[in-house]
């Protein structure tokens, strides 16, 4: 008898504990592995697996490793849908009943949502930063609640319209993830009025705001508002961090929808919304002191890691609800940036957008360049610079007004006559406008995936320019012989020529500098570099002095004759600034050149048997 009870209770011990949620269907059983796992646990090695016969080393990387937080995403779930969490009171509506303790929650929402959005511009998930809020994945449930339902409508109107400026410029492909949505509500019911609904809560906190500032509450004016909270002597902190939060919002989408009208005809007022972003911005960053001192029950010693001005914990966010629809890839482990590195963010943010805005929209290439390579010398961020080639290559165009071909013949220093020439649609030429639209973006991408694709271009360029001299030289032998360059297509030919090869000899040597930039190079490979960069600028000079004289020839032309302005071509010329200072950067690299020769040779013991040359 002992022994059938012990036989009993091992079989129990055995049974599967809790039934599947899954119910067997009539050609499917459940049945409990868990023996035939432990079985091959035992007899395992480090480093086997158990797989079919056609299992390949491809399956091997893409095997999902169950039970492990960091490959199966089902591990990490505290709720497995958002109904569930809304049933748990993950995310209540109202957030408290006492009037104070709503008002706080919903700051430190407004706060946290403020560290989401700028750890998603820096390349992460959508999902699992800014979505990770309950109260933006079911938009009708804060209905009830004006001021939380007013700023989720403007964060995802927000959020879309980020979307939108990033896929339009397509610079998302190195941050793969950042326009990823998966089926997120980014459109709630209303949306499209969030500024009229933030505009009307902005203005019931402004009266109550006025009626705060009497002296005493029975002096409050008749057509206030409802206090926010019951303590009166914090209404008018409260107030006013409410305030700047919202008017944030409210600026900020305004900066987003200005800098996306075409043209660049927004950017003046874009500007001024810019400069009111900041001005708020100031303000949030003063309530901290405010909201801090007034979280009861919180230590102040932690604040710096904190994503909320006041250092309490959120409600109604779930980094792990939205972490099956990231990708099909394991999730990411994602560390959300702190509430002042937020903030700090996004003041650098509106300085970059300031910048773009400020740009005078130079009609010649070469002013874009500079300017651009300038720009990056900030270190900009995905959308200041998504948004800046938004600006500069709209519908094919420069600033979508002046097409590529009146672009190029400017550039190359043809009259204003060429630009209207009848061979604009030759397919070279239309080759290379789109060759310099191709650039353009490049130079828009950070200074990574901007050197990799320079160094694939390069080859693009040199190929036109040989496509153009053959096709120069095929057409043109004739007429080269008989009308001893007169001919108007022949000369324009003839400039462009000279400046693709100019361009060529520039892409080289943005390529070569990024290397610094990057800290590619190790100090055995200084002075190859500086070598290549030397031959290259030296290169660079002569297309540009040629190009000067060419430009200089024509318009001589045009108030000389034939015969004397051969004679008066370099009479009146100056070398421009340009030429200036690629000759200062040529006797900059050969003299690092030569220290580093010099260094070398100390190092062996070589310097009195070696004589430097000129150059």
């Amino acid at each position: 008898m002992a022994d059938k009870e012990a036989e009993e209770r091992t079989v129990g011990a055995h049974a599967p504990q809790m039934s599947s949620p899954i119910p067997s269907g009539e050609h499917t059983v459940w049945a409990d592995v868990s023996p035939l796992l432990e079985a091959a646990c035992g007899d395992l090695q480090d480093g086997e697996l158990i797989h079919g016969e056609n299992f390949n080393l491809f399956s091997a990387m893409s095997a999902l490793e169950i039970m492990d937080p960091k490959m199966d995403s089902g591990m990490i779930c505290k709720y497995y849908s958002v109904d569930e969490a809304i049933e748990n009171g993950a995310a209540p509506i109202p957030l408290s009943f006492d009037g104070t303790v709503d008002v706080q929650c919903t700051i430190d929402i407004m706060d946290h949502l403020l560290s989401c959005e700028a750890t998603w511009h820096k390349g992460h998930s959508l999902a699992q930063t800014v979505f990770s809020c309950i109260y933006l994945l079911r938009p009708d449930r804060t209905s009830s609640h004006a001021l939380l339902h007013s700023y989720c409508s403007v964060i995802r109107a927000t959020c879309k319209a980020v979307i939108a400026v990033v896929s339009d410029a397509r610079t998302h492909e190195e941050e793969d993830l950042f326009i990823m949505a998966y089926g997120l509500p980014l459109s709630g019911d209303g949306d499209e009025k969030c500024l009229s609904m933030l505009n009307a809560v902005e203005e019931t906190i402004c009266r109550q705001l006025r009626a705060c500032k009497s002296s005493l509450p029975k002096s409050r004016a008749p057509e206030a508002a409802e206090p926010l909270q019951s303590n009166f002597d914090l209404e008018e902190d409260y107030c006013r961090a409410l305030l700047c939060r919202l008017r944030f919002r409210k600026h900020f989408y305004h900066v987003l929808t200005c800098m996306r009208r075409p043209q660049g005809r927004g950017l003046e007022l874009a500007r001024k919304h810019i400069a009111s972003c900041l001005l708020e911005l100031d303000l949030i960053r003063n309530s901290s002191t405010f909201l801090s001192n007034n979280s009861f029950g919180m230590s102040k010693d932690g604040l710096e890691d904190m994503t909320t001005a006041s250092g309490r914990q959120p409600l109604g966010f779930d980094s792990s609800l939205n972490c099956r629809l990231s990708a099909p890839t394991p999730p990411r482990a994602i560390k959300l940036l702190s509430w002042k590195k937020a903030v700090d963010y996004f003041v650098k943010l509106l300085h970059d957008l300031d910048n773009i805005c400020s740009y005078s929209l130079d009609p010649l290439l070469e002013g874009v360049f500079r300017f651009v390579v300038q720009f990056q010398k900030t270190q900009p961020d995905l959308v200041a610079r998504s948004l800046l080639q938004f600006l500069l290559v709209q519908d094919g165009k420069l600033y979508g007004r002046d097409p590529l071909y009146a672009v190029i013949t400017k550039a190359a220093g043809l009259p204003e006559s060429a630009k209207n020439h009848e061979n604009q649609k030759n397919q070279y030429i239309v080759q290379l406008g789109q060759l310099v639209i191709n650039l353009l973006k490049v130079l828009c991408t950070n200074s990574a995936w901007q050197r990799r694709k320079l160094g694939k271009i390069l080859q693009d360029w040199r190929v036109i320019y040989m496509q153009m001299e053959m096709a120069f030289k095929r057409d043109f032998s004739e007429i080269l012989s008989i009308s001893n360059g007169e001919n108007a297509w022949m000369k324009i030919f003839q400039h462009i020529l000279v400046w693709v090869e100019e361009q060529t000899y520039w892409i080289s040597t943005r390529f070569l500098v990024l290397g610094f930039e990057l800290e590619l190079y190790s100090p055995s490979e200084y002075c190859m570099v500086y070598w290549y960069l030397s031959v290259v600028l030296i290169k660079l000079v002569e297309k540009i002095h040629l190009r000067a004289l060419m430009s200089n020839e024509t318009g001589k032309r045009k108030g000389k004759k034939k015969g004397a302005s051969s004679k008066d071509i370099g009479k009146d010329f100056r070398i421009p600034p340009a030429v200036s200072f690629l000759q200062c950067q040529i006797c900059l690299a050969e003299g690092l050149l030569m220290v580093i020769i010099l260094r070398c040779l100390r190092k062996s013991n070589l310097v009195g048997i070696f004589q430097i040359k000129k150059w």
